[in-house]
């Protein structure tokens, strides 16, 4: 397959697809029963009054979406300033190759210059073969930052241990 990927903003015709290949990553990534994203909880997210999620996608030319970009905003307290969280970035096999994943992330880089964000970040897995990919394109690997999750009951057991909160103004 040989095109220039055009990379797009996700629009709500694409959520059945970005939904597909968020699954197609986690069976990559050997956790598709880990994965519960629905049709409607990505609408939903990216298409609030203020969403915190974003999407963009890369689309072949028959504008049928063959990778994504899913990402949010954090914040740096060092820098003092913004920066894009990447989440997910996926091509599905078949257009890998293409130029659609270095696409993606030069949009995103695209962005966050624009908005004048400093960084973009992500994790993944240490087996993944885009290690490669990214140290390519100058990424590097985050030294010394070893990243945690607080999830299901470990969560609610902390959850349960907080005082409540008081109202806002209060």
């Amino acid at each position: 397959m040989t095109f220039s990927a055009v990379v797009r903003p996700a629009r709500p015709s694409d959520v059945p697809a970005v939904v597909s290949m968020v699954h197609e990553l986690a069976d990559f990534e050997r956790a598709a029963d880990q994965c519960h994203l629905t049709e409607e909880q990505l609408r939903a997210a990216l298409y609030a009054n203020h969403p915190a999620l974003h999407a963009l996608v890369a689309v072949d030319p028959d504008d049928e979406p063959i990778g994504f970009a899913l990402w949010f905003r954090n914040f740096s307290t060092w820098e003092g300033t913004h920066g894009i969280h990447l989440e997910d970035l996926y091509v599905r096999p078949h257009a890998r190759g293409t130029g659609a994943g270095r696409a993606l992330l030069a949009q995103l880089a695209a962005i966050a210059v624009e908005r004048g964000y400093q960084r973009v970040e992500w994790v993944m897995l240490d087996w993944n073969p885009a290690a490669d990919f990214y140290a390519a394109i100058g990424a590097s690997v985050t030294e010394d930052w070893v990243p945690y999750r607080l999830s299901g009951p470990a969560l609610h057991r902390l959850a349960q241990r907080s005082a409540p909160a008081s109202p806002v103004g209060g």
